[in-house]
């Protein structure tokens, strides 16, 4: 077994996320998103069948759900769950380093 680091190896400022499966199984996904600045295209919403439980490790964040004005601010240690077919939005994330998140989706339609 090998011990490993979510903040070891972080990807350089690419342009884009970076989505990294830590542990996939039938079901239940784990995964490690590097944001640098990055936030969902105006006018598009995010919309999965998983329920994804996401846990900001560092950076900062807002995500906003459909019918609401305001997106919801995240600092680290902030975790949601977004059930599934919910529409949400990545409205921004910190542009002054990276943004960690751990997301773990499961359970398609079982919320």
């Amino acid at each position: 077994m090998l011990i490993e680091n979510l903040f070891a190896e972080l990807p350089k400022d690419t342009g884009a996320e970076v989505f990294e499966a830590l542990v996939e199984r039938p079901g239940f996904r784990l995964e490690r998103i590097v944001s640098t600045g990055q936030a969902t295209p105006p006018g598009e919403w995010l919309q999965q069948e998983e329920v994804e439980w996401v846990l900001l490790l560092s950076g900062g964040a807002a995500i906003r759900f459909e019918g609401e004005t305001d997106g919801r601010e995240l600092k680290p240690g902030d975790y949601l769950l977004i059930p599934s077919r919910c529409r949400h939005r990545v409205e921004w994330t910190a542009t002054d380093g990276v943004t960690l998140w751990l997301a773990l989706h499961f359970g398609a339609g079982n919320d």
